[in-house]
């Protein structure tokens, strides 16, 4: 009788593990992200012939990954509460500057990315100063340094682009590495580090933490503005990577690199899970987000959508992400 009951409480145990695995995977801010994900990737798969080809899944790839090196930045910066309107144009104006410091100054081209990263960080920590030092809203900051910042590379290039970059410099945005493009090495990698840093470090439980509650963050004793002033200026330093990577792909420092870039960061990192008012998000959503907009946006192009559609569908699919992202929240 014993061994009867014992049979019996074998797959009882069984059922209650995977009710508390669906339970789990569904209370992760990024598992209608990732479901919605392989629903339209199975769905394109159907409708175009070519959209599993090596080729495609390459183009894919490339293109999530300058969006979610921005939207990296911006995932951390919405984590402490905060919006980063600048970094489209803190792209671009740190692609044209690592241009001009390859041509111009003499740069090896092997330390132009460091040296963009730098001066990325430089634009970033501009917004920190204002925000984290001078408390002045974070909308509004962005929103002149965004111009500031867009006006710059226009007074700077006048319009022209800067070409060539040469062919020591090209290969970090049109190489690979075992079949995978250096871009999205940079992106994956950027990403794996940034969940370290988020769960394993005491700065990330502090970005947390200032998002979630600033006064009590500040009665905890963390260092609230110097956790935004590095949110801000992180932000800025992904923001100039994807930049000089996207000149490097294109062999020119164009001034409309970062253009249309915002809106794309904003709405992977909601769509993976990072709310709008801070204390919640995922890196790996925002990966899955980014991923989600390059495979919408590859797959209107492969069934010939008019280019004026796909800008209709975008606003449509951030819609969704602020109301998901607002019902979350009531939950």
């Amino acid at each position: 009788m014993q061994d009867v009951n014992m049979e019996m409480m074998v797959p009882d145990r069984q059922k209650r593990k995977e009710r508390s695995l669906i339970s789990r995977f569904w209370q992760w801010e990024a598992s209608g992200i990732l479901v919605a994900l392989i629903v339209l990737t199975v769905s394109l798969s159907f409708a175009a012939d070519n959209f599993l080809s090596s080729y495609n899944m390459t183009v894919v790839a490339r293109q999530a990954a300058f969006v979610g090196l921005v939207a990296l930045g911006q995932t951390l910066v919405l984590l402490v509460g905060g919006i980063d309107l600048s970094v489209g144009a803190a792209a671009g104006l740190s692609a044209i500057v690592g241009s001009i410091a390859l041509t111009q100054w003499g740069i090896h081209p092997y330390m132009i990315i460091p040296f963009t990263m730098g001066f990325g960080f430089l634009l970033g920590s501009l917004n920190g100063v204002f925000i984290a030092g001078l408390r002045l809203n974070p909308f509004i900051v962005t929103l002149a340094t965004w111009e500031i910042f867009a006006g710059m590379t226009l007074v700077i290039t006048k319009g022209y682009p800067i070409r060539p970059l040469g062919e020591k410099f090209t290969v970090f945005g049109q190489g690979e590495l075992f079949g995978v493009p250096l871009p999205v090495i940079f992106f994956i990698t950027s990403a794996a580090l940034l969940v370290w840093m988020l769960r394993q470090t005491r700065f990330g439980r502090n970005i947390f933490a200032v998002g979630g509650n600033r006064d009590a963050a500040l009665l905890a004793g963390i260092r609230v503005g110097r956790v935004e002033f590095l949110a801000y200026g992180m932000a800025g330093m992904l923001a100039a990577t994807a930049g000089i990577l996207f000149a490097s792909r294109m062999d020119a420092g164009q001034p409309s690199v970062g253009e249309g870039w915002l809106m794309g960061a904003i709405t992977a990192a909601i769509l993976g899970g990072t709310s709008l008012r801070g204390g919640q998000g995922s890196i790996v959503g925002t990966v899955l987000g980014a991923l989600l907009l390059a495979v919408l946006a590859n797959g209107t192009v492969l069934m010939n959508v008019s280019g004026f559609w796909q800008r209709v569908i975008v606003g449509c699919v951030v819609l969704v992400a602020v109301l998901v992202d607002l019902l979350r929240r009531k939950d």
